[in-house]
């Protein structure tokens, strides 16, 4: 078989193995997110000074699913409420979430839920007049069967951007394991018994460095006309910078947008939203089933395609396909894979920039055929056969003086993951009008 042909197989078979993942995952209430309307949650008492909700629904945060929480294997966090910490990138008039036991083994039953502003930055407390309990199907009950997701109704309150939000649950009975993204670089909180509406956080304490059954934010917004999703690996998961401080490069790369929008220069309204996950790689799945931390090609339908509203996608993936690898990887695998994610894009719309692959000398899985397998990815991309536009963040932080290694201020010091400088560098090079315009027609 020459090697051609080779290649050619391997791509119809991840295109096999992609449209059956596209099959997985179906949400229980799925919403496309393009329509101006939703079925509105039953107004609670605090719901009476609230704005008029207008608006297109786009992503203001999301987190990937990525394993079944530690300890939580049997009762998983029953008779407790969890308080997830989440940072809004837009804002918005009415809002609803999306929960998930993807790595539940028995039906999740959520029996109290609600959403509210949180009172100043990374704290489990409650803008009081800003709660609201949410409903599923005009119910506040809801069961989440092993494996799915559901998404609630919308419910009427003004959401701010650049701002923490609260989003509590509350389970009675044992679940089993708890569908969790570790390294969320923000801190959560348990309280025992259902505290769900309270504004006060004297009952949350317990936290976690843990984002638990919550994967999505969405808010009905007249800032925004649409989501850029930012899929990635650790570095887009920013899992070295400050804890708390919303300083991940997507994070950044939000606030330019905004700022840019408010000098009415010439770039798109949209919100942006974080898919990263730690370790990830383009072609292989971590263990169990279904696999903790999906390979790219597998999530993708799931972490890009069904968010909601999404007009880019920004791809930085490939790193830990070299790096995780026992034997070199072969460069046109992971470029196969890229390019297979590009076409599942293009064929809902998308847009797609992708970024160069960073440097990692000093770390201590390098070696110079690695660095040369990533030396020849990213002359592929910057080629411009891969991707509709690129973000060259390896030229951006590279060492001049050395070009394998970071520069040693934008390197957190372990020679792979930036330093907060670094992320922020990353955003400030990110080409904002890369942004516009749509998906190239397939010819």
């Amino acid at each position: 078989m020459t090697k051609r042909h080779g290649y050619a197989l391997l791509s119809a078979i991840i295109a096999v193995i992609v449209a059956l993942s596209a099959a997985i995952y179906v949400g229980v209430a799925a919403d496309d997110g393009n329509s101006e309307d939703t079925l509105a949650a039953p107004r609670t008492p605090h719901n009476s000074a609230a704005p008029a909700s207008t608006g297109v629904w786009v992503g203001t945060w999301s987190a990937s699913p990525v394993g079944a929480e530690p300890g939580t294997e049997v009762n998983g966090l029953a008779g407790r409420s969890v308080r997830n910490v989440v940072h809004t990138s837009v804002g918005g008039t009415s809002a609803r979430i999306t929960l998930s036991n993807l790595y539940g083994t028995r039906p999740l039953t959520i029996t109290h839920a609600s959403v509210a502003v949180a009172a100043a930055d990374n704290t489990a407390s409650a803008a009081a007049e800003t709660m609201r309990r949410l409903t599923f199907g005009g119910n506040p009950v809801v069961v989440i069967p092993a494996g799915d997701q559901v998404i609630s109704d919308m419910v009427t309150v003004l959401i701010p951007r650049d701002t923490d939000v609260l989003v509590t649950t509350y389970s009675p009975t044992p679940s089993g394991p708890v569908t969790y993204h570790p390294h969320a670089r923000q801190l959560s909180y348990l309280a025992e018994g259902d505290r769900t509406e309270d504004a006060d956080a004297t009952a949350y304490t317990a936290h976690a460095e843990y984002w638990r059954y919550l994967t999505a934010l969405d808010v009905l917004s007249n800032e925004s006309d649409g989501t850029v999703v930012v899929f990635g690996d650790s570095i887009t998961d920013g899992v070295t910078s400050t804890l708390g401080a919303n300083r991940r490069w997507p994070d950044v790369l939000a606030d330019r947008l905004r700022a840019a929008v408010e000098q009415r220069q010439d770039v798109p309204r949209y919100s942006v939203v974080n898919e990263g996950i730690s370790g990830n790689q383009i072609l292989t799945d971590g263990r169990g089933r279904p696999a903790d931390n999906p390979s790219g090609l597998k999530r993708f339908s799931r972490d890009v395609l069904g968010r909601t509203n999404v007009k880019v996608v920004v791809i930085d993936l490939g790193v830990n396909d070299i790096l995780r690898n026992r034997r070199l990887a072969d460069p046109d695998r992971i470029l196969t894979g890229l390019r297979l994610m590009v076409r599942q894009a293009h064929a809902r719309g998308i847009k797609v920039v992708g970024a160069t692959l960073m440097p990692f000398q000093g770390h201590r899985g390098y070696t110079p055929a690695r660095e040369a397998v990533r030396q020849e990815i990213n002359a592929a991309i910057r080629d411009g056969d891969v991707f509709d536009a690129v973000a060259d963040f390896d030229k951006a932080l590279r060492d001049p003086y050395n070009p394998r290694r970071s520069r040693p201020d934008y390197d957190s010091g372990d020679h792979l993951h930036p330093s907060d400088e670094g992320y922020a560098r990353m955003a400030e090079v990110f080409n904002l009008p890369a942004l516009k315009g749509s998906a190239p027609a397939e010819l």
